[in-house]
């Protein structure tokens, strides 16, 4: 069984690039379908953290291939080039 607080303290690896994109933030659960849609990664600070956060990366749970002990593996196209669903900071 896994729990969300576990989720947390994991690093999220793509694994088209082999980058790693973050720590598990947040995710975005559907209340009436009662399952998670997706997994949020900060995308950093302005200035080292001082002005606030960038963009955050939002992976659909879909594109999440594997989930480890310390490392959660996804596989998402266009990281680098903007494609990648992201979102302004809270």
């Amino acid at each position: 069984m896994l729990r969300i607080s576990d989720l947390r303290t994991r690093e999220v690896v793509n694994i088209l690039d082999g980058k790693r994109l973050g720590v598990v933030d947040d995710v975005e659960i559907d209340l009436a379908a009662g399952r998670i849609t997706a997994v949020v990664v900060p995308g950093g600070g302005r200035l080292l953290g001082l002005f606030g956060k960038n963009d955050e990366f939002v992976i659909p749970w879909e594109k999440i291939r594997r989930i480890g002990v310390d490392t959660i593996l996804v596989e998402i196209e266009g990281v680098n080039d903007g494609r990648t669903h992201r979102r302004g900071g809270r």
